[in-house]
């Protein structure tokens, strides 16, 4: 027996298409966080049971209470916004009757201002979904690592068996999430005892543009790429701003050397990476001599 677990708020339009693709499914239950608009009707529509749970402004809580109500044997994690695709649907199914594995890691296909990201950290995106009772739960950290039990096995890189995530549709969505995420981070983060550093605010975005941009070849995905790269660093300003508000704004004297020096370093560190990229996908012997030659001279 299979039982989908879908937490809510607010999911009225998204809901429909997310139900539709587990009529594979013994038994959905969706646990709602005290949707204000017509998600519960929506779901009334399906054979759902729904369950109510406060809201908490991240899913981790809500997945672990859904677990709880759940009857399956196996237990199939999704949220509002994604889908099963057939193939997939057939290969969860087929899985669990082989009873080979106690837990799957699934490729997610997440679909960012209307493309298929499938850089810049967004692809494969392994998602810890489908798993036999009682060998995975979740911490209650917003975007915390599941915690495992047992054997474990991926579904191999293939759209067709992948999660469909139609993750962020607009600007003005994203920057809502972000309001929400980083608050709830950055109060974890000063739980966890971490103060802010003056440098937070220069090294913690760079790094994380450095991350999808760079290393991680947002590049490759064009303008969504650059603006989603841009979006991620500036969400990581946002929680590190967040935790210095926490902490009472607490004065720090910063000095315009201070300044220029993280100035500087972000400006090496950035031609370091992007020598880096334009020698991976240079074919011209000259060019590569020239990029390896730079790319030292900012390796310092």
């Amino acid at each position: 027996m299979i039982s989908a677990v879908i937490h809510t708020f607010n999911e009225e339009k998204n809901l429909p298409r997310c139900l539709e693709s587990l009529s594979f499914a013994d038994e959905i239950i969706v646990i709602d966080m005290h949707s204000s608009d017509k998600t519960c009707e929506e779901a009334q529509k399906y054979k759902t049971k729904i369950f109510k749970h406060n809201y908490t402004g991240f899913v981790e809580p809500a997945r672990n209470f859904g677990i709880s109500k759940a009857e399956g044997d196996w237990i199939l994690i999704l949220d509002a916004d994604e889908e099963i695709p057939r193939s997939l649907a057939v290969f969860l199914r087929k899985s669990a009757e082989i009873n080979t594995s106690d837990y799957f890691r699934i490729p997610r296909k997440n679909i960012i201002f209307h493309k298929w990201m499938k850089h810049a950290g967004w692809w494969p995106d392994y998602q810890v979904r489908f798993f036999k009772r009682g060998m995975v739960s979740w911490n209650d950290k917003i975007h915390g690592i599941p915690l495992t039990k047992g054997k474990g096995e991926d579904i191999e890189e293939n759209e067709d068996f992948s999660i469909i995530h139609h993750n962020y549709q607009s600007i003005g969505q994203y920057l809502d999430r972000m309001n929400r995420y980083t608050g709830v981070a950055s109060k974890q983060l000063y739980e966890e005892g971490y103060r802010i550093l003056k440098d937070d605010l220069f090294r913690k975005p760079l790094d994380e543009f450095v991350s999808r941009f760079f290393k991680r070849s947002g590049y490759l995905d064009g303008m969504h790429g650059l603006a989603l790269s841009l979006l991620q660093s500036l969400s990581e300003l946002i929680i590190y701003l967040k935790l210095w508000e926490i902490e009472k704004y607490k004065d720090e004297k910063i000095t315009l050397e201070n300044v220029e020096s993280n100035f500087k370093e972000e400006f090496r560190i950035k031609q370091y990476w992007l020598n880096s990229a334009m020698l991976k996908m240079s074919k011209n012997l000259l060019q590569k001599t020239i990029l390896k030659a730079k790319r030292k001279f900012y390796n310092k």
